[in-house]
């Protein structure tokens, strides 16, 4: 399939998506029934709120087949239910570096720290000891944890304060059980990606967080493929 075919038949499924307001389960499906994992990262870069690529789950190399995508999706709209009850959290889907549904969960770090703390605080670990409880539900999904600042202060502070945010996020879930190679990502990524205007006060609230996301395993790929997943 040539690249200008593949774009093509992607803004098609996508106007036909928004259009029709699918769930994940039939998004995975139409994703899961093309190319496999090139195309994959091709609609990454198309799918989801910020139109920005997630930069999640490492490319499987095989073609996902629709039954297979249908499973991973209903899975992932189960994954997003249940972390929207969480206290705090703010949540959305987007498309893994296969094409396949995956979760995003949203923390605003001023609920989670103090300024220019990276100790959570009695909230935060009331809303993770909530999330801990999704993430060891769905146990057969990789994790990864992204800490973000805002454009206030020089790189050399806010660098390492979103690395040692997400550290503290990732600390308190294995804490409270949940398996630390479930978590396959740790990383600050400073004020390099803003969701928001840094020139206001709330474009910069919204700039601090800590996102969580939970994406389809390479176990979880093949038992959808042979058609076990759950």
């Amino acid at each position: 399939m040539t690249k200008t075919k593949v774009c093509a038949f992607l803004m098609s499924a996508l106007i036909l998506l928004s259009g029709c307001g699918a769930s994940n389960a039939t998004k995975g499906g139409i994703i899961g029934g093309t190319s496999g994992a090139a195309l994959g990262a091709l609609a990454g870069k198309l799918i989801g709120k910020s139109g920005k690529s997630t930069a999640i789950g490492a490319a499987v190399g095989a073609a996902v087949g629709t039954t297979a995508g249908v499973l991973i999706g209903k899975k992932m709209d189960k994954a997003a239910a249940a972390a929207a009850a969480v206290d705090n959290a703010s949540v959305e889907t987007v498309t893994d570096a296969n094409g396949l549904e995956a979760v995003k969960v949203t923390f605003d770090s001023g609920i989670l720290f103090s300024t220019n703390s990276s100790t959570l605080s009695s909230s935060a670990k009331t809303s993770l000891t909530k999330f801990s409880k999704v993430l060891k539900e769905y146990n057969d999904a990789d994790v990864a944890i992204y800490g973000h600042t805002d454009s206030t202060g020089s790189d050399a502070i806010n660098n390492p304060l979103s690395l040692k945010r997400a550290q503290a996020v990732q600390s308190y879930l294995t804490s409270l059980g949940v398996s630390s190679s479930q978590i396959k990502f740790t990383e600050g990524k400073g004020s390099t990606e803003p969701v928001a205007d840094n020139g206001t006060a709330d474009g910069r609230k919204q700039n601090r967080r800590v996102e969580v996301y939970l994406y389809a395993s390479q176990a979880m790929i093949e038992a959808a493929n042979a058609g076990t997943l759950k």
